[in-house]
């Protein structure tokens, strides 16, 4: 039986130690996933009811904060379900089914960013021909590459670590991870580590490096343009782009600074702050920059409101 139990479940460890503050995180968790689901949603729903929305900007926009309730469902449902209940197993289908949404959300994060930066990019640098490079069927590929690479390679990468033989079924985090069951594997995983690293340079080290070199043409620009109105609307523009690829750049370093460590080897409170910093602060954050930064989306949002007050009366 115990043998059964070993190869069918994992038993996430760090909810023991919990107690009765559990409740007081279960709180937390509810009121954070609520704010996420409801800021991103008022940002899909403010760019899709106005037309004059619809522009590449804004539907990258649009994609970033729905990446945000697709990595957002990934972690908080089974969570909240943790911290609610006295039981923390999780089946290895429903465990690798967790590390490919939340794998795939953290790829998806940085190709997004990646496709927002060529777009301002694109504006800033050469202005005159945006209108026919950024056209519907090219925003079309992009976004279909944005979604479709990631999954394809996130999906082998899962797949490869299903197939391990595994000697044990405790993971020291909060959720499933990649990492934390190939350390569990009997046999050697050489093969994981190398795929593992093909595909963070191809997901996050490539296209990160493509993001500073575009803003490094942009300063370059503006540098050399000596209208002041040419930098303050450039630097308006690729601000809210700048912000939320510094969070998430933080974020996601924590986590991969973090699944260095052997359990153990850090305090638990810095485990689980390191482990959800970038499943969390991006997604709540990104609406609240860009729908404070782009007065279009701030309006849109605000009639929004307005329309749902009247309604209520």
């Amino acid at each position: 039986m115990e043998n059964e139990t070993l190869s069918s479940y994992f038993y996430f460890t760090l909810f023991n130690s919990q107690g009765l503050t559990r409740y007081v995180f279960f709180s937390l968790g509810l009121v954070l996933y609520v704010s996420i689901v409801f800021l991103n949603t008022f940002i899909i729903a403010a760019i899709i009811l106005d037309t004059s929305l619809h522009k590449p900007m804004y539907i990258l926009i649009s994609c970033l904060s729905a990446n945000a309730l697709y990595g957002s469902f990934g972690l908080f449902p089974r969570l909240l379900l943790d911290l609610h209940s006295d039981i923390h197993t999780i089946s290895h289908s429903a465990c690798f089914i967790q590390i490919f949404i939340i794998y795939t959300y953290a790829s998806y994060e940085c190709t997004l960013l990646t496709a927002m930066a060529y777009d301002r990019y694109i504006a800033i640098c050469q202005p005159l021909q945006y209108h026919s490079i950024m056209t519907s069927k090219w925003i079309a590929v992009i976004i279909a590459g944005v979604w479709i690479y990631p999954m394809f390679s996130i999906g082998v990468g899962v797949l490869l670590a299903f197939r391990l033989p595994l000697c044990g079924n405790k993971i020291v985090k909060l959720y499933c991870s990649n990492w934390s069951i190939v350390r569990l594997s009997c046999v050697s995983t050489t093969v994981n580590s190398l795929y593992g690293f093909f595909v963070t340079a191809t997901t996050i080290f490539i296209p990160f490096a493509f993001i500073l070199f575009t803003y490094v043409q942009i300063l370059i620009i503006c540098q050399r343009n000596s209208s002041a109105l040419y930098k303050q609307k450039a630097l308006h523009t690729c601000l809210p782009h700048i912000v939320s690829f510094a969070n998430y750049s933080i974020a996601l370093f924590c986590e991969i600074a973090f699944g260095r460590y052997k359990p153990g080897e850090l305090p638990e409170i810095v485990v689980i702050i390191l482990s959800l910093e970038f499943l969390i602060i991006p997604p709540l954050l990104n609406p609240l920059v860009y729908g404070l930064n782009f007065p279009e989306i701030r309006r849109k949002m605000s009639g929004v409101a307005c329309e749902g007050t009247q309604a209520k009366t």
